[in-house]
């Protein structure tokens, strides 16, 4: 697979108007090797030295010169309200990514987490949002379930 653009470099913010976007979600913003589409229809081969995760707001930046924009795709996610606190704690506990707000929390659906968070009492509600949720406490950007 060709390639129009090419980047071996991330940044956490832009030093430029970007000449570029890529809109990836969650899941896609974690990546080392590999070519995507841009938003103008170019194809761009990310070759990052290691495994890295690109945070919403961030920029690669191109050989040659340019930045390209990360940003954040709508995904599914599901909505929880009620008694913030509790919930985050129980998320937190099962060390699923969260988006913490004011009035809401944001999490990837999961059945098995639906059903726990009805049983806790929270207020759920599917929304399709872009996702950017809490890094980890110990590194930089990502939460990792116990799936490994």
């Amino acid at each position: 697979m060709t390639a129009d653009h090419v980047t071996h470099r991330y940044a956490d913010h832009s030093h430029a108007t970007p000449v570029d976007a890529l809109h990836l979600t969650y899941e896609g913003r974690f990546l080392r090797r590999k070519v995507l589409p841009l938003q103008s229809g170019t194809r761009l081969l990310i070759d990052l030295p290691q495994t890295t995760s690109l945070d919403h707001g961030g920029v690669l930046v191109l050989e040659g010169g340019g930045e390209v924009a990360i940003i954040a795709a709508p995904e599914d996610l599901l909505e929880v309200t009620g008694d913030l606190t509790r919930l985050a704690w129980h998320i937190g506990n099962r060390h699923m990514p969260c988006q913490i707000e004011t009035d809401r929390l944001l999490i990837q659906r999961d059945h098995v987490i639906r059903d726990m968070l009805e049983k806790l009492g929270a207020g759920l509600r599917d929304v399709t949002e872009p996702f950017t949720p809490e890094g980890g406490a110990y590194s930089h950007g990502r939460t990792h379930s116990h799936d490994h």
